[in-house]
């Protein structure tokens, strides 16, 4: 027999039927239904903020803060130049290469190549940033920077 939506029904147990409040003192939860005497959390309509801390300095406010992070910044996974010294001479190193080659990991902006250790394979290499020394040591080696957007 095939399931479906109007064959299905509940396991029991699964839902338990809600308390009924303010139904009188035998209940249990008669007179002040469960909400104390008095006091802002007694009234109707009272409302705060997931952080209240009943008055006292919120832990949001008290902790401090520093610095700054910007919306629209770029975060690149960074692949030194040493690295890419284990590609064949003559290879086209994209980000998908280097992703399928475990050097550029993650969900980030890109990938920016930084001049860390020497290279001696004449390569091209795109990439979304470069920094100078790495610039400079891929064209020494022969190979070439393309910036990608």
């Amino acid at each position: 027999m095939a399931i479906t939506l109007h064959s299905l029904s509940r396991q029991p147990g699964a839902r338990r039927s809600a308390v009924r409040v303010g139904r009188g003192r035998s209940s249990g939860k008669g007179k002040t239904a469960g909400r104390g005497h008095k006091g802002q959390m007694a009234r109707k309509g009272h409302k705060h903020k997931a952080t209240f801390e009943g008055g006292q300095m919120r832990l949001i406010r008290r902790v401090p803060k520093r610095g700054f992070k910007s919306r629209g910044g770029k975060v690149y996974t960074p692949v030194n130049v040493s690295e890419l010294d284990s590609f064949d001479a003559g290879t086209e190193v994209t980000l998908e290469v280097l992703k399928k080659s475990g050097l550029a990991r993650g969900t980030s902006s890109g990938v920016k190549i930084l001049g860390n250790g020497d290279i001696k394979k004449k390569l091209t290499v795109k990439a979304n940033a470069f920094s100078e020394t790495a610039r400079s040591k891929i064209e020494a080696a022969g190979g070439t920077c393309e910036v990608v957007k």
